[in-house]
């Protein structure tokens, strides 16, 4: 076992993707003298939200990938590791190779974690015999390939019981599959099923009205009060199991020709294990200061935190800004006096050219942007996803510009 003298920093942030560097590059912006690390093992950072363009044959999957020394703030110090455990009482987080990292105060935010193992069959599978998902950068690119490869049959698409990152993405790939079968005249050949761990199709009225017009114009079949359990590629099938009070417990079996599978999601392992987490594993902050509820020098957002929204990086642009001034008055001895509403966004692709962008808040009530009904589909909202929001995301966003 290895030990070493103990070191550290002013603020610890853990992870390193969109949250963290967003408040490391904030926080240097304020006031650049701060003693900042970043825990972060991965060499590669990702532009998720462009992996269902990836999956519908629009966008260069290499285009979503930077070096993340590319995107980590040049003042900062990036610790190359994993955090494995944390002792909140002593300001303490324990790496993986042992060693222990002091902090005055802490920003957690690790991101989600995707449970593959959960589907039995599924690891097994993915990536071939018409399994794909947009949800890893290697299966993203296979999912096109099915696309392409079908010419007839069941194609299902599925939602876990879980929270999920981009709440949106299980059924845009849907629909966007619907809208190339069209194009490339299979669609009547397609009987197109959505197999769905929630209770309805969106969680906000205005949205949800237009969606389920695309579904009835997509001749859609939907599930509700489901879960996936097992996938068998070879063969073909996919087994639900209902959970809803008129389905409890019942089994499906389904044939497939095409599946796209959407996993169940957590926090982190080492998160759900911590005395940070509350009692569904997510980290414990208060919903609009965004202040861990029993450790106050430490804070958290983004896919992590407890916060009762949707887990899009548009909630993570408004998180951090209220997280680093609360950070910074409670630095200062003041009072906390940012807020955070809720606000989080979802872009929803319903075809090749069309989306409808969807803004809400806690209330599920829409908090929009732009001075129109955002409830339409837009030829306009979809060139924003395809081209402006990813630009956005490596020139402004993570560097602390917006």
């Amino acid at each position: 076992m290895k030990y070493f003298f103990m070191r550290h920093h002013q603020i610890l942030i853990i992870g390193g993707g969109n949250a963290g560097i967003s408040v490391a590059a904030q926080l240097l912006r304020h006031q650049k003298n701060l003693d900042i690390a970043v825990i972060e093992p991965s060499e590669t950072h990702y532009y998720q939200p462009a992996w269902t363009l990836v999956g519908a044959g629009v966008f260069d999957v290499n285009d979503t990938v930077h070096k993340e020394a590319d995107v980590m703030p040049k003042e900062v110090k990036w610790i190359k590791q994993k955090a494995s455990s944390f002792q909140p009482e002593q300001n303490n987080v324990t790496l993986d190779n042992n060693e222990v990292i002091n902090y005055d105060y802490m920003v957690v935010a690790p991101g989600i974690q995707l449970n593959w193992g959960e589907i039995k069959g599924l690891q097994e599978t993915l990536g071939k015999n018409g399994v794909c998902s947009n949800y890893s950068i290697k299966t993203a690119p296979y999912t096109f390939e099915c696309l392409k490869n079908f010419k007839e049959g069941n194609v299902l698409f599925t939602n876990p019981h879980t929270p999920v990152k981009c709440g949106g993405a299980p059924h845009k790939i849907m629909w966007l599959a619907a809208d190339y079968f069209k194009k490339h005249h299979v669609f009547n050949k397609a009987n197109i099923q959505y197999w769905s761990g929630g209770t309805r199709l969106f969680g906000v009225d205005k949205y949800e009205k237009t969606l389920y017009k695309v579904a009835r114009r997509d001749n859609v079949d939907m599930h509700f009060y489901t879960k996936l359990v097992e996938i068998d590629g070879r063969n073909k099938f996919a087994k639900f199991v209902g959970f809803g009070p008129n389905n409890k417990d019942k089994e499906y079996e389904v044939r497939f020709d095409m599946i796209h599978v959407t996993p169940p999601q957590s926090a982190p392992d080492f998160i759900k294990q911590s005395p940070l987490a509350n009692a569904a594993g997510w980290v414990d902050v208060d919903k609009n200061t965004l202040q861990h509820i029993k450790y106050k020098n430490i804070f958290s957002l983004g896919d992590a935190s407890s916060l009762p929204t949707s887990k899009t990086g548009a909630a993570v642009r408004k998180q951090a800004p209220v997280l680093v001034q609360n950070l910074l008055s409670l630095m200062h001895h003041e009072k906390l006096s940012g807020s955070y509403n809720g606000y989080t966004s979802c872009p929803v692709v319903t075809g090749y050219g069309k989306l409808v962008l969807c803004e809400f808040d806690y209330n599920n009530k829409p908090d929009e942007t732009f001075p129109f009904d955002q409830s339409k589909e837009r030829w306009s909202m979809y060139q924003l996803k395809r081209r402006i929001l990813p630009w956005l995301y490596w020139h402004k966003i993570l560097p602390g510009k917006m």
